[in-house]
């Protein structure tokens, strides 16, 4: 069973770091549109949680999603590859959907690359479906797989 890991709010001195995990883990082959200053931007946003997971002195994991007013962006999320599996990736979509909930959020959106079967299959287990397939959404180069997952309370 995988250790819970404390979840914080990401720091203006975290937009390096994340910038540097997204190109790395996320944008590969695709011209860095996650730079350091456009992370920072994200992290200074009232409408958006930047929010990371600390292992070893440096982010294991990270996730940005923006808030609307009745849907959420889940714009990135990324776990350093000697983390995987051990439940991090899960803790922070968890966290940033019950966070979305408290915000009257209904519905949690995201995009991945359409070849990414086991981002697909991550997502599909947490309750994610698929929507629709955007040709072309990666810089006009990759097409994106659209999901979505519906928010509501326990009972």
């Amino acid at each position: 069973m995988p250790t819970l890991a404390l979840v914080a709010l990401a720091r203006a001195s975290d937009a390096r770091e994340i910038a540097e995990m997204s190109r790395d883990l996320i944008e590969g082959g695709l011209t860095w549109a996650w730079t350091p200053g456009r992370v920072l931007q994200f992290i200074a946003s009232k409408d958006s949680s930047a929010i990371v997971i600390w292992r070893g002195g440096q982010i294991s994991a990270f996730a940005l999603m923006h808030f609307g007013d009745e849907t959420a962006h889940l714009n990135l999320l990324a776990v350093a590859c000697e983390y995987r599996r051990q439940g991090l990736g899960r803790q922070l979509v968890d966290w940033l959907c019950a966070s979305a909930l408290e915000a009257g959020v209904s519905q949690v959106n995201l995009e991945l690359r359409a070849n990414n079967a086991g981002a697909e299959a991550f997502y599909a287990a947490l309750g994610f479906q698929r929507q629709s397939i955007k040709q072309g959404y990666y810089q006009g180069r990759e097409s994106a797989l659209r999901m979505s997952r519906k928010l509501g309370r326990l009972t």
